[in-house]
């Protein structure tokens, strides 16, 4: 491999991703998958199979055939084809041609570029497995649909998904290591933080701790605020409140570890006390994760982990999930299966899942964020190896 590449998958490891889908291609009788992406928060059908990610909104296309080496279409010059040998050319790996098309969202022209070379790419192919349609441009499959009329388009997301969601060993250790890098991210940011920073520099020590640990991408979510006050964490337009003694802050630490895998850590810190009630609601939501985690077993649907941990909200005089509590992780930060009412998937062994229950009172912001193995019987094992308290400074 490339010197230059950034702690890259093993090709056995592509292999055998290669040839699970394979297997399942040629079950549904699908000839080829198309999917497409332009970030990497949440563009991780691409990293899966190419091990290149996707990124700042350029989009990247690839076609996966049952029989063939892929092909892919991504930001370069007009006319750019690259044939590649079948050994790769120590970046590019499982790609028979390398496509340029210089096409940007911004330009709506251009939406046309990337469609008409893949419509050429997949002359001959009858049945056309879309995945991650959701990632996709209209562009591009409106398109392929209109200039394709033979053609049969199917939605093979779940297909992958089934493959996507269960981790290898190899794939487990990576994930291992994006939640030490989070751990020691936030180490570093209880020894930096001081009053007079804003929430965006004291996000921007996680960032730069991940960096020097090989991460590539991530989300930092920062709030600070009174005690006794409700801070709800917003991105960097909503960082720039400036921390004072006495204060409180929680920071999501969502970034990808080397390989760009994904984990999430989150925690709380006061810069002197907490108070009892934000200790008292911090026992509960422990206790409310626990309840979750308890049901996490191969098999179990998530709407009915959905319905029970809403059950015992009420129960317990707490606000009901409405949103999501709990969910996989690995090249996506949000990742199937969601542990919702809405989500078909069961969970299974070998499956990794972030669980945040979080909620939000007059008086506190309560919550807690890490990451979890799920093993033959049930989770197995906390990937995050950071205090699960509420952190207190300088008493």
């Amino acid at each position: 491999m490339n010197e230059r590449v950034n702690t890259p998958i093993s090709g056995a490891e592509l292999e055998r991703r290669w040839t699970a889908v394979r297997a399942a291609m040629a079950g549904e009788r699908i000839d080829v998958l198309l999917m497409q992406a332009n970030n990497d928060f949440m563009g991780g059908y691409v990293k899966y199979f190419t091990d290149i990610p996707a990124t700042n909104g350029y989009p990247v296309t690839v076609l996966f055939p049952r029989e063939e080496r892929m092909s892919v279409i991504g930001q370069g010059p007009m006319g750019a084809v690259r044939e590649l040998p079948p050994e790769g050319d120590g970046i590019r790996r499982g790609v028979a041609r390398f496509m340029g098309s210089p096409s940007y969202a911004s330009a709506p022209y251009t939406a046309s570029y990337d469609a008409a070379l893949a419509k050429g790419a997949l002359h001959g192919f009858s049945t056309i497995g879309l995945v991650g349609t959701a990632a996709m441009s209209f562009a591009l499959v409106d398109h392929l649909k209109r200039n394709l009329p033979k053609a049969r388009f199917i939605d093979a997301s779940d297909l992958v998904d089934r493959i996507k969601a269960v981790k290898s060993d190899e794939e487990i250790g990576l994930i291992r290591r994006a939640a030490a890098m989070q751990d020691a991210a936030w180490h570093e940011v209880l020894e930096a933080v001081r009053p007079g920073m804003r929430d965006l520099e004291v996000a921007a020590v996680a960032e730069h701790a991940g960096h020097r640990y090989g991460s590539e991408q991530g989300l930092f979510l920062c709030a600070s605020g009174r005690v006794g006050t409700a801070a709800v964490f917003g991105n960097r337009h909503l960082q720039n409140r400036v921390i004072r003694e006495g204060d409180y802050f929680s920071l999501l630490i969502e970034n990808s570890g080397p390989g760009g895998f994904y984990t999430e850590l989150g925690r709380t810190c006061v810069l002197g006390r907490a108070s009892q009630e934000m200790k008292d609601e911090y026992e509960f939501v422990l206790e409310a994760r626990k309840f979750t985690l308890d049901r996490l077993k191969p098999g179990a649907l998530p709407r009915d982990v959905w319905d029970a941990y809403n059950a015992f909200m009420r129960e317990n005089g707490r606000p009901q999930e409405k949103r999501l509590h709990c969910h996989g992780q690995g090249y996506d930060m949000v990742e199937r299966p969601l542990v919702r009412h809405d989500e078909p998937m069961p969970l299974g062994g070998n499956m990794v899942v972030a669980c945040h229950p979080t909620y939000a009172t007059e008086r506190t912001y309560s919550w807690i964020c890490d990451d979890f193995l799920i093993g033959e019987r049930g989770v197995a094992e906390r990937l995050h190896k950071t205090e699960e308290k509420i952190f207190e400074l300088g008493i």
